[in-house]
């Protein structure tokens, strides 16, 4: 049997595909459901059984022991994923103390555990973004990010832990089963939707002297490949490989780039337009992000992920369109 919490979410439903795509339908599936659309992503995933996220932190401590052997790995995703979320005593319960209930079931029955960090915690990149570097250096620019840099810092520390477990920074990830996601959904998502309404897409300026309009780098990874990595990863190596690990493809691409590629997967001539970001967003607006992967391809040498414009093909064609 896998967990997978956050399940009907974004990542997480591609992650539950992935296991059926490999044979596994064995999954206990997570999380909180709400008044959007996510309930449709149960229609893309088979499981066994589904528990909602409040109770599955209630069975933790009660957990019985002849079915917590059962467990072959916890992919553990359920967090408030909002950069724009204020309120820390919320995220400090959701995304910490929950984490940590989770991290602590897995290390006292021995269970491998993979569980979202986010590439949040870089701040401004002024570290840079290593996940071979001391993370008590980094600065993160919003709540959210400091939710995760607290957890990250925390799970390091442990002396008890399970027997393989990896912290995963997801970086800009993008894909199928976003839909629900409104206002953090990816850009190719909004691009798709704004060509198909009003055929172009707006995309902010650049506020920082040297960086272009549209210019602005992020380090895009594809939401399918995202969930074949993390089975993989709980799936290899010893436990001596445990820790933190960066989720992106190694390689900065920019916004004009994403937008280009979208236009051209849906056979519509490029047509950008850029307006001023919102004075609120510029002083934590990341200008820059790319994954070092070496401790990944240390763990998984032949692992590839596909270019962005292949992703966002794939991602238009196979599923929007």
């Amino acid at each position: 049997m896998y967990i997978v919490t956050g399940a009907v979410g974004f990542i997480g439903t591609c992650l539950v595909r992935e296991l059926n795509n490999r044979g596994i339908e064995n999954v206990l599936v997570v999380d909180r459901l709400d008044k959007s659309s996510k309930w449709k992503n149960f229609q893309e995933m088979r499981f066994f059984d589904y528990v909602d996220a409040d109770s599955f932190l209630e069975m933790l401590y009660d957990f019985p022991d002849e079915l917590a052997d059962k467990i072959q790995g916890v992919f553990h995703l359920g967090a408030c994923s909002s950069t724009t979320e204020m309120d820390m005593n919320f995220l400090m319960e959701n995304n910490v103390n929950y984490s940590k209930a989770v991290f602590e079931f897995c290390s006292a029955h021995q269970v491998p555990l993979l569980y979202a960090s986010s590439a949040a915690t870089y701040g401004d990149g002024e570290n840079g973004y290593d996940d071979e570097s001391d993370i008590s250096t980094l600065k993160p620019l919003n709540p959210y990010g400091q939710s995760k840099q607290l957890f990250d810092q925390w799970a390091l520390k442990q002396t008890l832990t399970p027997p393989k477990w990896f912290g995963v920074k997801f970086f800009n990830v993008f894909g199928p089963f976003e839909y629900h996601k409104k206002e953090m959904r990816s850009v190719v998502h909004k691009s798709f939707e704004q060509i198909n309404e009003v055929g172009r897409v707006r995309l902010f300026k650049s506020h920082k002297g040297g960086v272009a309009d549209g210019e602005q780098l992020r380090d895009f990874v594809y939401g399918v490949d995202v969930a074949r990595a993390c089975v993989e990863m709980l799936g290899s190596g010893e436990g001596g490989l445990s820790g933190i690990y960066n989720m992106g493809t190694g390689e900065a691409r920019s916004f004009k780039d994403l937008v280009t590629a979208t236009f051209k997967a849906m056979n519509k001539p490029t047509n950008i337009e850029y307006f001023d970001m919102p004075e609120n967003l510029r002083d934590q607006y990341q200008y820059f992000t790319e994954a070092k992967m070496n401790k990944f391809k240390t763990l998984l040498p032949e692992f590839t992920f596909l270019s962005l414009e292949d992703a966002v093909e794939d991602y238009v064609k196979n599923y929007l369109l």
